[in-house]
């Protein structure tokens, strides 16, 4: 008992003088920043200063990493957005290249049609327009494929004109295609005549680019640039309608240039004259190939 008193006593003396030590220190540090406050303010602005000028460059070597990566960062952020930018004008600009050859193939087409559309034929007569989706030109055949699908008004033996005259007539007609007999098939035989002069013959094709015209008189006057016509003989073709000129004449070897571009008709149109008679055409050409 004797020993834990003496222990107690003891430790209230420490805990006395840790107190009063602390009430010392306490009083120390208030006389400190009392100090301080009525310390002059330039001796602080300067070391307030030195400080700054001492640390400044430091901080900014230590900031150096952090811009590069910042400055890294944004750059790839940039980058990865100039890429989307990119991706999307260069579709805009595929949208706009196909918008701009779709106008500008309506543009050519509707002048083709407009074009077609300067001819009218006469009254009573029935025509429709058809689009020309493949050729066959070759040593035997001369003729063209169009689109007639929904087209009830096409007919076997009906004209075909282009903006610039005959082209030929109408051979085989399908559900969905038909043929056209060019006037350069060696089996096209067309009664036509000289414009000026209204001397006849017959305009037969070769499977050349240039058919000849046959059956002519020997003593008759013709000259390089004679326009070709439709006679209207046989009542296949009506009298009239324009075909080409001569191009050369040697001895009865009468060559003849189409008015059309034969070989880049895109539309064509399909007239029906009311006069074709198809057995008494076909009559005419097995007749002419028989005097051949």
């Amino acid at each position: 008992m004797k020993r834990r008193r003496v222990l107690f006593v003891h430790l209230s003396r420490i805990r006395l003088m840790v107190k009063k030590f602390a009430i010392a220190l306490l009083f120390f540090v208030a006389f400190v920043m009392m100090l301080f406050n009525k310390t002059d303010s330039v001796l602080i602005d300067k070391t307030s200063s030195l400080a700054t000028n001492v640390f400044s460059p430091v901080v900014e070597v230590l900031v150096i990493p952090a811009k590069v990566v910042s400055g890294a960062l944004n750059y790839f952020y940039d980058f990865k957005n100039i890429r989307e930018e990119n991706r999307k004008l260069k579709d805009e600009n595929r949208e706009l290249i196909i918008k701009n050859s779709r106008a500008a193939a309506l543009e050519i087409e509707n002048r083709l049609l407009a074009n077609l559309l300067n001819y009218i034929p006469p009254e009573g007569v029935s025509y429709s327009t058809a689009r020309v989706v493949a050729e066959e030109g070759d040593a035997f055949s001369h003729a063209l494929i169009i689109y007639s699908a929904g087209n009830d008004t096409i007919k076997k033996g009906q004209v075909v004109l282009s903006d610039n005259g005959v082209v030929g007539r109408v051979e085989r007609v399908g559900q969905v295609y038909s043929k056209v007999i060019l006037v350069t098939d060696i089996n096209s035989k067309i009664p036509v005549m000289v414009e000026k002069s209204r001397i006849r013959g017959i305009l037969s094709g070769d499977n050349t680019g240039m058919p000849k015209l046959i059956f002519t008189p020997l003593e008759a006057d013709l000259n390089v640039g004679d326009k070709i016509v439709t006679s209207g003989v046989a009542g296949v073709f009506p009298a009239g309608l324009p075909i080409g000129k001569i191009v050369a004449i040697d001895k009865n070897n009468i060559k003849i240039k189409t008015f059309s571009d034969l070989d880049r008709l895109e539309y064509v149109r399909l007239v029906d004259y009311h006069l074709a008679d198809v057995s008494y055409e076909e009559d005419i050409a097995q007749s002419v190939e028989n005097e051949e």
